[in-house]
């Protein structure tokens, strides 16, 4: 049975081997006690340098067919195009520089690089038996990203799609106005409340703090405004919503907002999922898309 290693940058790195859709290696973690944070001061070479060595990690005595590797931004046929989350990474050929630094270390297979979240949706759809429909997954995290399954090329940042006109809304780490990770990202709601770490917004809110109160609202606002706008482009289906974020997720309060901007009823079909935050679905998505790209 043909077998492949999986990584995901999204949090920390993470590394496993996966075969028949399933992770049948121990899950090697780079910096496991540290926040993500580690990462954003890291060059990109090194980086690449990292994810090699935990691919290495994995991979000794075993025959590997594909590496498929989820790295935050726009990707193109290996290259970081932009990341405004790793901003180190605009520009980097990071297939380029795994490559070269796996072949350093004895091992040659092909590589190949997707947007984090796409990993996210290709892993829901291996582990649920459902690689024959479309997926969609928003990750709400440090950014927002939102992942399809079947991979195809294309841009799908909908962390950046538009959700409010008010020109106060400029706290994307791309610098655009009125996005919804501007609203939702946990690195703008630190912004937004200086005062305030995300999880103290949250529960303020539940004991009545009018002002975390009425973000909290706009909070879910935002995701159902990225989400109707999905539905009306792509048609209705089950969204599912993860990262560590997604805990503070009301799915009736969702449900209500999406309910006020879908009023088509062939667009009506939808419902959400809450799944846990975890890297094993990533590493398992992200082999699972190499290995389906080498066929």
């Amino acid at each position: 049975m043909p077998r492949s290693i999986g990584v995901t940058t999204a949090e920390h790195i993470a590394a496993g081997l996966v075969e028949g859709n399933q992770l049948v290696s121990k899950l090697h973690l780079f910096q496991e006690d540290s926040e993500a944070d580690a990462l954003h001061g890291m060059p990109s070479e090194r980086i690449a340098q990292t994810i090699a060595g935990q691919i290495l990690a994995v991979a000794p005595g075993s025959k590997v067919d594909a590496i498929g590797i989820g790295v935050p931004g726009i990707i193109r046929d290996g290259l970081v195009e932009e990341s405004p989350n790793l901003r180190q990474l605009k520009g980097a050929h990071m297939r380029e520089l795994v490559s070269n630094a796996l072949r350093q270390g004895g091992l040659d297979a092909p590589v190949h690089i997707y947007n984090d979240a796409d990993v996210v949706a290709a892993g829901l759809a291996a582990t649920r038996g459902q690689l024959d429909r479309l997926i969609r997954v928003w990750t709400l995290g440090h950014g927002i990203g939102f992942g399809i399954y079947p991979w195809h090329e294309g841009i799908w940042e909908g962390g950046h799609v538009v959700v409010s006109l008010d020109p106060r809304e400029k706290y994307c780490g791309c610098g655009g106005r009125g996005h919804l990770e501007g609203i939702m990202g946990h690195r703008a709601m630190r912004l937004r409340f200086l005062d305030l770490e995300p999880e103290e917004i949250f529960e303020n809110a539940q004991r009545g703090d009018q002002r975390c109160v009425d973000f909290v609202k706009l909070w879910h606002a935002a995701l159902a405004a990225g989400t109707a706008s999905s539905i009306h482009l792509a048609g209705p289906g089950k969204f599912f919503i993860s990262g560590f974020n997604a805990r503070h997720l009301d799915i009736n309060l969702l449900n209500q907002y999406v309910s006020e901007m879908v009023k088509m009823s062939p667009l009506q079909g939808y419902v959400f999922e809450i799944v846990p935050a975890g890297s094993e679905i990533a590493v398992i998505g992200a082999a699972v898309n190499a290995l389906r790209a080498n066929l």
